[in-house]
C-alpha cells in the first residue's frame, strides 16, 4: 500500500531523482535547466504559497509525488505528478491524484487545471478517467501539451 505524506525538506534529493527518472523515458523531459526550478524549491513554490506537495512511499522508498500550485484564490494547478517507472501501473498515480484533489478541496479551491504532453497517454487516461476535461492544446517550450481542467468544489 502507498503511504502518502507531505513533502519534507529531507526529501529534496530523492524527489529530484524521481522527477528525472520518471520524465526521461517519456521523451518530454526538457533538460535540467530553470524549467524545473520549482522541483528544487518546493517549500517556497508550493508549501509557502497556498499549495501542497505530497510524496508516496512504498516499502520505505519514495516512488510517487505530486504538487498543487496556487494560481488564483479559486484555482490551483496539479504539477509534477510522477511515479517511478518500475512502480507505474500499480495505482500509485491514481492514489496521488486523489490525495492531491482532497487536499485542494480542504484548501478551498474550486477548480484544478493541469497540462500533460500529447505523448503521455497513460497520464491523459488517468486525468480523463478522473473527470478532467480537455480545454485546449498548445506548446510549452518544445513540447506539445493538452490542457485539462476539473471543477472540484461548487461555489
Amino acid at each position: 500500500m502507498l503511504n502518502i505524506r507531505r513533502y519534507q525538506s529531507s526529501d529534496s534529493d530523492i524527489v529530484w531523482k524521481l522527477h528525472n527518472d520518471a520524465m526521461v523515458p517519456t521523451g518530454a523531459h526538457l533538460g535540467n535547466d530553470s524549467w524545473y526550478d520549482d522541483v528544487l524549491h518546493i517549500d517556497e513554490v508550493y508549501l509557502q504559497n497556498g499549495g501542497e506537495y505530497l510524496v508516496g512511499e512504498y516499502d520505505g522508498q519514495v516512488v510517487a509525488m505530486g504538487g498543487l500550485k496556487r494560481t488564483t484564490a479559486e484555482r490551483a494547478e496539479v504539477k509534477r505528478m510522477r511515479v517511478a517507472p518500475e512502480y507505474q501501473r500499480h495505482g500509485f498515480g491514481q492514489a496521488m491524484l486523489e490525495a492531491i484533489e482532497q487536499r485542494a478541496k480542504e484548501l478551498g479551491y474550486a477548480t484544478l487545471h493541469l497540462d500533460t504532453g500529447v505523448t503521455m497517454l497513460a497520464a491523459q487516461g488517468l486525468y480523463r478517467k478522473n473527470g478532467y476535461q480537455e480545454v485546449s492544446r498548445g506548446t510549452i517550450a518544445e513540447v506539445e501539451v493538452i490542457f485539462f481542467e476539473k471543477r472540484i468544489n461548487q461555489g
